[in-house]
């Protein structure tokens, strides 16, 4: 699992690519090692996107995806978040 350390984030207004890019661009400063790394995301349209699965791809990470409707996929994040 995890280690409930979270590695990166940003904020803005509305999501938007440039907002994944800085996200992604700070947590692989922070960990630039990252092959073989599975990371895990709801079905959000940003983690769909070519741009961010080809940034995932060519650092060597697999991208694991909830299934949609099924909130136990998410369980982790969901205890981590307020309601």
């Amino acid at each position: 699992m995890s280690t409930n350390e979270i590695i990166s984030y940003d904020l803005s207004l509305s999501p938007d690519l440039e907002q994944i890019q800085r996200m992604l661009n700070k947590a692989f400063k922070k960990f630039p090692d990252v092959n073989g790394l599975i990371l895990h995301s709801d079905q959000g349209w940003q983690y769909q996107h070519a741009f961010y699965q080809k940034s995932l791809r060519e650092r060597g990470i697999i991208q694991s995806m909830s299934r949609k409707g099924i909130c136990y996929d998410n369980c982790i994040i969901e205890t981590f978040l307020p309601e």
